[in-house]
Parts: C-alpha cells; sequence; structure tokens
C-alpha cells in the first residue's frame, strides 16, 4: 500500500530530477517544454548591449546597469591605495585631500612641504584662495540670474489659495547689489 502513494506523490519526472541532482547534472532537462522560450543571447567582458531601454554592460564578470552618472560616481569614488605613492587611503583623513589633489594627505603633505622649501608655496596658497573665490563668484552669478529669469506672478498659501502678486524684483537694485558683492569678494583675493 505505501507503494502505490508514493507512485501518487512522485512522478517520472520527479525521480528523474532527483537522479539528475545526485549525479552532479543540474543543468539536464528532465522533459520537453512546450511554448515561447527566450531566445538567450550570452555576452562577454565589456560588451555593451540594451534592453527595454537600458544599456548593460559586463565589468569584472558581473552584469552592470550603465547610467548617465557613471562618470560622476568614477569622480568620487576614493581608491584604497593612492595613485600617486601606492600607500593604503585612509577614509576619514585621504577623502577630501582625494577630492581636491587625486592623492593622499600625505602626499599633499608632502607636496606643500616641497612647496615651501623651494619658496612657491605663497603664490600655490593664493592661487587656491582666489580660484575658490573665482568659483564663487561664478555660482554667485548664475544663481541671481536664474533668480532674475524667473516668471511666476502666483503664489500658493498655507491655506491652498492661489494668490496673485503684483510687481517683482526691482532687476536694476539686484544687479547693483551683485555688483558690489562681487567688488567685495575681489577685495578679497590676496
Amino acid at each position: 500500500m505505501e507503494d502505490s502513494v508514493l507512485k501518487k506523490q512522485f512522478g517520472e519526472k520527479d525521480v528523474q530530477r532527483a537522479r539528475n541532482l545526485i549525479q552532479g547534472k543540474v543543468d539536464a532537462k528532465t522533459g520537453e517544454g512546450i511554448g515561447y522560450s527566450k531566445k538567450q543571447e550570452f555576452y562577454e567582458e565589456g560588451d555593451v548591449w540594451e534592453v527595454d531601454g537600458r544599456k548593460w554592460t559586463i565589468k569584472d564578470g558581473i552584469k552592470q546597469n550603465i547610467t548617465k552618472l557613471d562618470k560622476a560616481k568614477k569622480a568620487h569614488v576614493m581608491p584604497i591605495f593612492c595613485p600617486n605613492c601606492g600607500g593604503v587611503m585612509n577614509v576619514k583623513l585621504d577623502k577630501d585631500f582625494y577630492n581636491i589633489h587625486k592623492k593622499c594627505f600625505n602626499c599633499v603633505v608632502e607636496f606643500e612641504h616641497d612647496l615651501k622649501k623651494a619658496g612657491l608655496y605663497e603664490a600655490y596658497s593664493k592661487n587656491i584662495h582666489n580660484s575658490e573665490i573665482d568659483s564663487f563668484i561664478e555660482g554667485f552669478k548664475a544663481f541671481i540670474e536664474s533668480e532674475l529669469s524667473q516668471e511666476n506672478n502666483s503664489f500658493i498659501t498655507e491655506q491652498g489659495d492661489v494668490e496673485k502678486w503684483v510687481g517683482g524684483p526691482n532687476r536694476e537694485r539686484v544687479l547693483e547689489s551683485l555688483d558690489k558683492t562681487i567688488e567685495h569678494l575681489n577685495k578679497l583675493k590676496k
């Protein structure tokens, strides 16, 4: 009687699958499939292909999605070893220095020490300080220009009412203040 119970629970396909698993044939088929079968494509290291509007590649044996931000991610990922000296990078200490100089803290200290010996450190320091001020001025100009170019005469209050305001910023006054601010920032240059 137990024999008939086992025959009902396990079919020939199940027994064949168990045999294949025991023999180590994990990819062996136990029956024929009917219906749609997707065409399999095999890719090699470095191949790039597109599926459903997304780009894919194989890198270090792993299938990876290619995004628009890959270059930005790559620019801010700190390597394990310093590209200059080959030493191990310390996350806490070296992260900021790597983002600016593309080398570890010790290499930057050594570089600046060599500049001090040669008498070039003051010019180097002024150049860094002035370039920071220049980039801030450019960003500030872009922000003011974008704010002045916006046209929005209606605002939604906290109660959900739409209010229409007349007027807007005084363009001449804003540009005058911008010029004064830039003049003040330029005075801060060394």
